[in-house]
């Protein structure tokens, strides 16, 4: 896997100084909360692609 840098520090090691920054300053609460929250975003925007995936194999039939 390729890392792509910029300056000295590397795109990973940037997200992973960040990560550790936001998991010092924030609960088990908040990453229940956002992953919630995109978990119901996620399923919204399955749900639409399984339609239009149906719609389209009507279509061909």
């Amino acid at each position: 896997m390729e890392t792509e840098k910029k300056g000295s520090m590397s795109v990973k090691d940037a997200g992973r100084k960040g990560g550790l920054s936001t998991s010092k300053s924030h609960d088990r609460k908040f990453y229940e909360m956002i992953g919630h929250k995109g978990g119901l975003k996620g399923g919204q925007r399955v749900r639409e692609l399984i339609e239009k995936g149906k719609e389209t194999e009507i279509r061909k039939s």
